[in-house]
């Protein structure tokens, strides 16, 4: 019995670092993945603050992290500064961010059964003792304020700590952004998946327009905040197809549903 993504051409926009877990995937289940890589995550140059916020061991009520690129970071430096987090609960925004720090020997007191921001803030909120309370969020530059403004509006005192940022990646790899315009125009390409919004908008500028919106290929996306960012730039020129829940093995299965 032929695999369900047998001969199907699929589109990886993953930093390639972070890549791996979706091509495997993939081509278990028979797709040719074309790796092309969109975004890179680039920690912050200075990250004094992270240090002056981790160096008072307990002073945070909780410390959230609504990534994985955060925890990745974070940890490299408590590491490299000789600090822990001490007893500081911690929270994650969902499986891959909890697996992350799990890697790291820490263990998220808190992990939401949506992965999203506002389900973050509704559980932080259920655990009450928040008004006067410190929170630490080591984000990326260019983080929603969806949980900082919630917590706020609660009482918290909140301290959003810049540690990186994501930025278009330079090297994408084998295949030249021009020549994959030319094979999703001519219709070889089945599917471009999609973790993050901040992909979504420089696959768009990579492509061009009359590419990235041709309905040539499925646009399959984990989460509603880069489902939503798809069908503001029209990419597919469809309804995007949502993992759910919002995880690579979900967006693995959802392409062979569709492509079954």
């Amino acid at each position: 019995m032929p695999a369900p993504l047998q001969g199907r051409r699929i589109v990886v926009t993953r930093p390639r670092d972070q890549a791996e877990e979706l091509v495997r995937a993939l081509e278990e289940r028979g797709a040719a993945v074309v790796r092309f890589p969109v975004i890179r995550i680039d920690p912050e140059p200075d990250l004094d603050a992270l240090h002056d916020a981790l160096a008072v061991p307990d002073r945070y009520r909780w410390i959230a992290f609504t990534s994985q690129n955060a925890v990745q970071v974070v940890c490299d430096r408590l590491e490299s500064w000789g600090l822990t987090l001490g007893e500081t609960p911690v929270a994650a925004i969902g499986p891959a961010t909890a697996a992350a720090l799990r890697r790291r020997g820490i263990t998220p007191a808190l992990v939401p059964d949506e992965h999203v921001a506002e389900s973050l803030l509704r559980w932080l909120l259920d655990t009450g003792g928040l008004r006067g309370a410190r929170v630490l969020l080591p984000a990326a530059r260019e983080a929603r304020e969806v949980l900082s403004d919630g917590l706020r509006a609660a009482g918290a005192l909140v301290d959003v700590i810049p540690v990186y940022r994501t930025v278009r990646e330079t090297d994408v790899g084998a295949v030249p952004a021009h020549a994959l315009a030319a094979e999703i125009q001519g219709g070889s390409i089945a599917a471009v998946t999609f973790t993050a919004s901040s992909a979504v908008r420089h696959f768009v500028d990579l492509m061009g327009r009359e590419a990235a919106t041709a309905p040539r290929f499925v646009a399959a996306v984990i989460g509603p905040v880069t489902a939503a960012t798809a069908r503001e730039l029209g990419v597919s020129g469809a309804e995007p197809l949502e993992a759910s829940p919002f995880t690579v093995p979900a967006l693995v299965e959802a392409l062979c549903r569709r492509f079954s």
